[in-house]
């Protein structure tokens, strides 16, 4: 009875081609808008979430606000005491910085360098392309060498292989030893965010021994937490800053899974909001499709009221105007999704973006387009069900 219902159905739509295809119109515009807003939304926060996460989920970062709260100042001991001191910190590293005049025979410009000491590189998840980071020597000896990001490189001496060459900072010369490479800076938006000039990396004691250096204070300094714990390796550096007398509004902690989390909260509301606004169109559309199964009823009294007087029973009728209603929906819904799978791939294209349909909201998608078959189905269905076959057979 069920396979004849959808074959009726299917044969009652075709009769009408137009009349179908603009009563699934709103169901197609539904389905449509809900797929592609929320997966394109779904593949920006992966792509986002896999840039940030490309910076190490493990790595907390520090910075003291308020350098003149306390006497018991951080120096690069307390820094380098850290991983044996604290249970769920890996390896620390200063990152303390100012900014001086760069020159090089054929550019000049001003330059933000990074004073900091070889686990900085682990930290931030740093890629050389040429030469080498920053090594404990350099740091022992004070020795004047520098490692620039490539756009650096690029601005001074018009090549990133420029290992060997001397670039003087605040007029003290300096030997190029390493170049960061530029695809790993790309696909880490915080850090260009936070790199967005030139940039230089310099042994913490030869930093130090700047004009107007902070001196022996760390401002800033980064962790690795053990194991993914950043969480308790946050607690555990907010107790030792608050036992050298810091207040909590002195000193600024965070984490990249703390971002990451905000991300995901940012994202998940950003998709109930989209996915609602584009769930208004399938109502309009379940609408469209209980007004033309009325029509549907009034137009098939005759045929209605002859099936009733031959045996069919009020739950066969009922059946099989529900079923051409949801049949409607998934049909339209289909449409959609097939639009959708189109529009995502225009924009992959023209965006240079790998974005793809997110699977749980075709089949929300799928879920909500039958049921708003049924349930604006229900009335026209219940209403042919209830005719009297007298007064159908009489309608002209």
């Amino acid at each position: 009875m069920i396979i004849q219902s959808i074959k009726m159905a299917l044969k009652s739509l075709r009769s009408n081609k137009l009349r179908t295809f603009l009563t699934m119109l709103g169901i197609i515009i539904g389905v449509f808008s809900l797929v592609v807003l929320v997966s394109l939304v779904s593949g920006a926060s992966d792509t986002i979430t896999d840039s940030i996460n490309s910076m190490g989920i493990d790595k907390v970062n520090v910075s003291i606000l308020d350098r003149g709260s306390t006497s018991k100042k951080l120096t690069i001991a307390d820094i380098k005491a850290l991983p044996g001191s604290l249970q769920n910190v890996g390896i620390a590293a200063p990152e303390v910085n100012s900014v001086v005049a760069g020159s090089t025979k054929t550019s000049s410009r001003a330059v933000s360098i990074y004073g900091t000491t070889p686990d900085y590189q682990t930290i931030q998840g740093l890629k050389v392309k040429y030469g080498r980071f920053i090594m404990a020597p350099d740091c022992t000896n004070s020795t004047n060498v520098v490692v620039l990001d490539s756009k650096t490189a690029m601005e001074f001496f018009g090549r990133e292989d420029c290992i060997g060459e001397i670039m003087n900072l605040d007029g003290r010369r300096f030997e190029v030893i390493g170049v960061l490479d530029s695809g790993e800076q790309q696909g880490n938006m915080l850090a260009l965010l936070m790199r967005a000039g030139y940039s230089a990396y310099v042994p913490y004691d030869s930093f130090i021994r700047f004009p107007g250096a902070a001196g022996v204070n760390i401002d800033n300094f980064c962790v690795n937490a053990v194991h993914g714990k950043s969480r308790e390796a946050q607690k555990e550096i907010k107790e030792l800053l608050l036992s050298r007398h810091y207040d909590e509004e002195s000193f600024f902690i965070f984490s990249q899974s703390e971002i990451t989390d905000a991300m995901g909260k940012v994202t998940s509301t950003l998709s109930v909001l989209l996915g609602g606004i584009a769930a208004i169109s399938l109502l309009v559309g379940g609408i469209g499709i209980m007004n033309i199964m009325l029509v549907s009823v009034t137009e098939r009294t005759r045929e209605i009221g002859i099936r009733k007087a031959i045996g069919a029973r009020p739950g066969v009728i009922r059946l099989q105007f529900l079923i051409e209603a949801v049949t409607l929906s998934i049909v339209g819904c289909l449409i959609g999704v097939g639009l959708s799978w189109i529009a995502i791939q225009i924009i992959n294209i023209i965006g240079n973006v790998s974005f793809g349909l997110s699977v749980p909201v075709i089949i929300v998608s799928a879920i909500f387009s039958s049921g708003v078959g049924i349930i604006f189905g229900l009335y026209p269905a219940h209403k042919a069900a209830r005719m009297k076959p007298i007064d159908a057979l009489r309608f002209s």
